[in-house]
């Protein structure tokens, strides 16, 4: 399964996956290596946050977007194409999808997002 990891460094996971513009993108099956198999630098006006069109995305090619937190219209608009939401407070993308994969990290319900939508601390 595809797995799109918020990371605007291109090295750790990234809060804010609405605001997000750079995913890595890594294979994940249970009892193999995680593998980045490429990477996505999403043009201005493409981020979650941002996206108005009803086409098609380039994360769609993802089964789970994970980051370190989303608000509940991210998380909405991801169930509605199909795409698990997964946040997570690990920092390193690899070791994040290695605990989502042998279940230890739960999808996120929109539902759970705080008053303000974020999941961050203020």
């Amino acid at each position: 399964m595809i797995v799109a990891v918020a990371s605007q460094n291109f090295t750790t996971v990234t809060q804010h996956a609405g605001k997000t513009r750079r995913f890595l993108l890594f294979d994940a099956t249970a009892g193999q290596p995680v593998r980045e198999v490429g990477r996505l630098d999403l043009a201005e006006g493409m981020a979650i946050h941002d996206f108005a069109g009803d086409g098609p995305h380039p994360l769609d090619q993802a089964k789970v977007v994970m980051a370190g937190s989303a608000g509940e219209g991210f998380i909405r608009r991801m169930d509605a194409r199909g795409i698990v939401t997964v946040l997570t407070e690990e920092t390193d993308p690899v070791a994040a999808i290695r605990q989502y994969v042998e279940g230890a990290l739960a999808p996120t319900a929109a539902e759970s997002a705080g008053p303000c939508g974020c999941h961050g601390d203020h």
